[in-house]
């Protein structure tokens, strides 16, 4: 009975372990309080008020899994049909025809093609419809304070999004975003949130939730301030010859050459430069085996200043100059799928037993 006894009481103190690791109790860890400690102090938050946000804060494991998995990039053949695809350039035409006064003005006052503000709100979220379903909050704290490696990165970023949610007098605990805390139909960080977006119709906020205005203006400042030129091409194809173009694509992410420098790593463009612009080397495969070079000049790094893939950049380039194209000739518009049978995979009803008909 003793035995049985301390078996049962291992148990529940093992089990009792696992639960508070797999939930901690936020508000009661002392790392949370130092937080809580810095918020009071510099930007004037209200201990009783963090405290009880913390104590609904609900750790996410799932996070810190999906985290976990090792990152593998995808051959741009396969990364390239979840973006690239008619469905998402009949609704991207969709989208252009219903705000297309709204669009012009957003593109004329940031120097930003409609088509690259339309295209970006369709891979990031498909125009709204898709903008995450996880607590913000519930979110970054849970990176922000158990996992390591990206630690200083999210409590900054958690801090961020309090200064949000007190600017724009709403409940912390009400905003809903993807698994890493991108928020809204841009997916914007509350860091970039603050840098970024913007005010379109001067109602004193910045709903990137549901305000079309503010969704456009906020992507379209963002490009502007990473130096969107408009009307400059994105990407010029290239031929490379022997093997000296390595170090061009590990430094993808940084315009350090220009086109003419290319040459002295054995890259040429296959079409025209004009000025000379900076440009770095993006090798995509676009088939199994088959691997094109392209020159991404000013533009293209700008879309790599939102998301650091080559692949993300040329996906919305090329879904962009789709949505452009069909916008502009309908015939050119992919048609909508055909509707399924009502009754497929449905059991065919009996007929009844009669006479038959001559």
């Amino acid at each position: 009975m003793l035995r049985t006894l301390l078996i049962g009481l291992t148990a529940l103190t093992a089990a009792s372990c696992l639960a508070d690791e797999a939930a901690p109790d936020f508000n009661q860890r002392t790392d949370v309080q130092a937080f809580i400690d810095e918020m009071v102090q510099e930007p004037g938050f209200d201990r009783d008020t963090l405290n009880a946000q913390f104590a609904q804060v609900v750790y996410k494991p799932n996070i810190l899994a999906i985290l976990d998995r090792p990152s593998t990039s995808r051959p741009y053949y396969a990364f390239r049909p979840d973006f690239v695809n008619d469905t998402r350039v009949r609704l991207g035409v969709a989208f252009w025809q219903e705000h297309a006064a709204l669009l012009t003005a957003v593109s004329e006052q940031y120097g930003v093609e409609p088509e690259y503000l339309v295209s970006i709100l369709g891979v990031e979220t498909l125009w709204g419809r898709n903008t995450g379903s996880f607590r913000v909050m519930d979110a970054l704290s849970t990176i922000a304070f158990n996992y390591p490696r990206r630690a200083e990165f999210f409590r900054k970023e958690l801090r961020e999004f309090l200064l949000l949610a007190r600017d724009e007098h709403a409940d912390p605990l009400s905003f809903k975003g993807s698994y890493a805390g991108a928020m809204g139909a841009p997916q914007f960080m509350p860091s970039s949130f603050h840098a970024y977006a913007a005010d379109w119709d001067g109602d004193g906020r910045h709903d990137i939730w549901q305000n079309t205005g503010d969704m456009l203006a906020s992507v379209a400042n963002y490009f502007a301030k990473h130096g969107w030129q408009c009307g400059q091409p994105l990407v010029i194809e290239a031929k490379v010859d022997g093997d000296q173009f390595q170090p061009l694509v590990d430094d993808k992410f940084n315009l350090h050459y220009r086109v003419s420098e290319l040459a002295a790593y054995g890259v040429t463009p296959l079409g025209e430069a004009p000025g000379d612009p900076l440009a770095v080397l993006a090798p995509l495969e676009h088939e199994p085996g088959v691997t094109r070079y392209w020159l991404g000049l000013g533009n293209f790094y700008a879309i790599t200043r939102y998301n650091r893939s080559t692949l993300y950049a040329m996906a919305v380039h090329e879904l962009a100059q789709r949505i452009r194209a069909a916008y502009l000739d309908p015939s050119l518009l992919p048609p909508a799928p055909k509707a399924k049978p009502a009754n497929k995979g449905k059991a065919k009803a009996t007929k009844p037993q009669g006479k038959k008909r001559r």
